[in-house]
């Protein structure tokens, strides 16, 4: 009696699985095999998942590294970010991973902890890896000379929420001096007129912008307080600056901070010193964490809409990709306010503000 040997029944070893035997099993040709290995939109949604089915019925295991050798492209993207225990840096990646999944496409995640020698170490194994693009928040001190070294590696980069150099370049973020004058505004509507601004010790393009914003906001109020305190962007610093902003005589009314995790630990400060946040002194954070809406009290928030930008980034790569030499694109969002508790908006008709304005 003859044996049945065809792969489906598991007697191949998955090493040996070829294309014509995914083919065979899917009913397609070795030719849309192929392409759904490659992740090509020219094959249709039905297609592609009878074929990644009986890939997966056979065991077959795609060798993208001898793939990248006959090919010009890996289907993978590098992200370098700053600082990975931010919960603004978990969103964004979430937004990158979404917009690049549904193009077969997957990312190298690494974080250079605002260290120029580190990025370089992942940069250059990005490089060893062969990714088609590269996602990159410039960390502090990096030397505008390093587009023109990736420009050299042919590796196309989209710069993501700071920049480095002088435009043209691929760029996806949001208005940051845009997003403190809208905070800026409202607290000078509510009637404050001694506003800090708390945080950001690291003069990058990001950092410089948001201070602009709150010198800016200033002048155009004609507003004779200005305290602007550096320092890194931590709960730990919020707590400690805004105690030190409520000794001062006089203190001020209101702080715009430069992140939510500055503005989260200018809350646990007022509370420490017995003040409310939004009462004592109103609080406004910059990036609309999930967290925002849930602290105590609820935080008054710019959104700089995290998600938005990682996907708006992903897809500027994948342009970039496509068309190499197109046109430069910049995609930068407007920063929306997101009004809570923590302002005082709602007490700002009581007489007991009044006094320290």
């Amino acid at each position: 009696m003859a044996r049945d040997e065809s792969p489906s029944r598991g007697h191949r070893e998955s090493g040996s699985v070829t294309l014509q035997d995914i083919a065979a099993h899917a009913g397609v040709s070795r030719a849309t095999v192929s392409l759904v290995l490659r992740a090509s939109p020219l094959v249709a949604e039905r297609t592609r998942a009878k074929v990644q089915r009986s890939i997966k019925s056979l065991g077959y295991v795609y060798n993208r590294g001898a793939a990248a050798l006959r090919g010009s492209r890996t289907s993978t993207l590098g992200v370098v970010v700053y600082d990975i225990a931010n919960p603004f840096f978990g969103t964004m990646v979430a937004g990158i991973d979404a917009a690049l999944s549904r193009q077969g496409y997957v990312a190298f995640l690494a974080n250079s902890e605002d260290s120029p020698e580190r990025q370089q170490r992942f940069l250059e194994r990005m490089r060893e890896h062969r990714v088609d693009a590269l996602l990159l928040c410039p960390a502090e001190g990096t030397s505008p000379t390093l587009i023109e070294t990736l420009t050299e590696w042919k590796m196309p980069c989209i710069q993501v929420l700071r920049h480095i150099g002088a435009p043209p370049f691929d760029y996806a973020g949001t208005d940051f001096r845009y997003g403190v004058c809208l905070a800026m505004d409202h607290l000078v509507g509510l009637g404050h007129q001694r506003i800090a601004y708390l945080g950001g010790h690291i003069e990058h393009s990001a950092t410089q912008e948001r201070w602009q914003g709150y010198r800016d906001a200033l002048e155009r109020h004609d507003l004779g307080y200005q305290r602007l305190l550096r320092a890194k962007v931590t709960r730990r610093n919020g707590f400690e600056l805004i105690q030190q902003l409520m000794a001062e005589s006089p203190p001020p009314t209101a702080v715009v901070c430069h992140n939510d995790l500055v503005a989260f630990g200018a809350m646990l400060g007022l509370k420490r010193m017995g003040l409310v946040p939004g009462r004592d002194c109103a609080v406004i954070g910059t990036d609309d964490v999930e967290e925002a809406a849930l602290s105590d009290p609820a935080l008054t928030s710019v959104a700089t809409h995290p998600y938005a930008i990682g996907e708006e980034a992903a897809r500027l790569a994948l342009r970039r990709i496509a068309h190499p030499d197109g046109a430069r694109e910049q995609v930068v969002l407007s920063p929306q306010l997101k009004i809570r508790d923590s302002c005082g908006a709602s007490l700002a008709a009581s007489s007991r503000l009044a006094p320290t304005l």
